[in-house]
């Protein structure tokens, strides 16, 4: 008896990938780390409270463990499965051979396979509009820039920044500083607290993390002394009221949810996703927790410039186009 339904249910489950619930692999830093997979997991919880359906998660906490998940989840019936950041691309190019008739999206990085939808972003063009913010609110006229782990992806997010301080103040001077070259630099909020302070001692007075886990760090270490700083992924305005200056916003969340409604739907499609401005993919976060810090001629300088990037008038460059940042 038992065996029969162990074959019913694998039947119920193999008889179509429409009806199978969707799963996610959050990456190292885990869903709760008040960034990037943060954004993914309220993504996937939005679809759960919208659809009604479940959804299989798995938080990584060391490399190997990639491939392993996104198999686990495969033979489970999972579909579509999401992976969450770049690190995930070697696994699934293995793992979306094997099981060629489920569907894979992963967030931040291109898998070039039948059976992959690929979402990546515009980050240099929403870290442009908070490298203007930052500029205009310098008193010092020296913004700070703390990245995670030192790959072309953050170096995007840099020299975009950079860009738009100096959109705003041609002299502006831009430190910035890299947490380490392995996957523990998402993760080291005290060594993005010491990477601050030092920023803070050479006359910084604004700073933005883009370091996941690690840019808590950063942010206390703005509170305690006084300046501001700017989140990333997550709108973490919350985190340091008066403090946070604003977040440049990176969509995960609608990448996730758009990856699990259209997989339940039948309106998934594999190939790439490219989220800029134009797209709602990026932008910059004003709310309760910043707005008496963001003044009206801010408000207004950014949002003309975040006009013009989507009309085309102004062009950011991208840092990953050639693996350096001119403009």
């Amino acid at each position: 008896m038992k065996k029969l339904i162990a074959l019913a249910a694998f039947g119920a489950m193999s008889a179509g990938t429409l009806q199978a619930s969707p799963a996610v692999v959050f990456d190292m830093g885990g869903k709760f780390d008040k960034s990037f997979n943060q954004a993914a997991y309220e993504g996937a919880e939005q679809y759960r409270a919208e659809s009604g359906d479940t959804y299989r998660e798995f938080e990584v906490t060391n490399p190997a463990q990639r491939e392993q998940a996104l198999r686990k989840m495969a033979q489970r019936g999972s579909d579509p499965v999401v992976g969450i950041g770049f690190a995930q691309a070697p696994a699934m190019e293995v793992v979306a051979e094997e099981f060629p008739e489920t569907r894979f999206t992963i967030v931040d990085m291109v898998v070039d396979k039948p059976n992959v939808q690929s979402v990546v972003f515009k980050e240099h063009e929403g870290s442009f509009l908070v490298g203007m913010l930052a500029a205009m609110k310098s008193e010092s006229g020296m913004v700070g820039f703390v990245g995670g782990m030192d790959i072309p992806l953050i170096r995007r997010f840099a020299c975009g920044y950079e860009q738009g301080a100096k959109h705003v103040n041609g002299d502006a001077e831009v430190v910035q500083n890299m947490t380490g070259t392995t996957p523990d630099a998402w993760n080291n909020p005290s060594r993005g607290a010491e990477l601050a302070r030092g920023q803070f001692d050479r006359g910084v007075d604004v700073v933005f993390a883009a370091a996941g886990g690690t840019g808590v760090g950063v942010y206390q270490a703005a509170a305690d002394g006084g300046k501001y700083a700017i989140g990333v992924d997550s709108n973490q305005n919350y985190l340091h009221p008066g403090v946070m200056l604003t977040s440049m916003l990176k969509r995960v969340d609608v990448a996730v949810y758009e990856a699990m409604k259209t997989g339940a739907s039948g309106d998934w499609k594999p190939g790439f996703n490219v989220l800029g401005l134009a797209e709602g993919g990026v932008d910059w976060a004003l709310d309760e927790h910043n707005a008496a810090l963001i003044t009206d001629e801010m408000k207004s300088a950014v949002e003309a410039a975040k006009a013009s990037i989507i009309a085309g008038d102004i062009a950011v460059h991208d840092y990953m186009s050639d693996n350096a940042c001119t403009y």
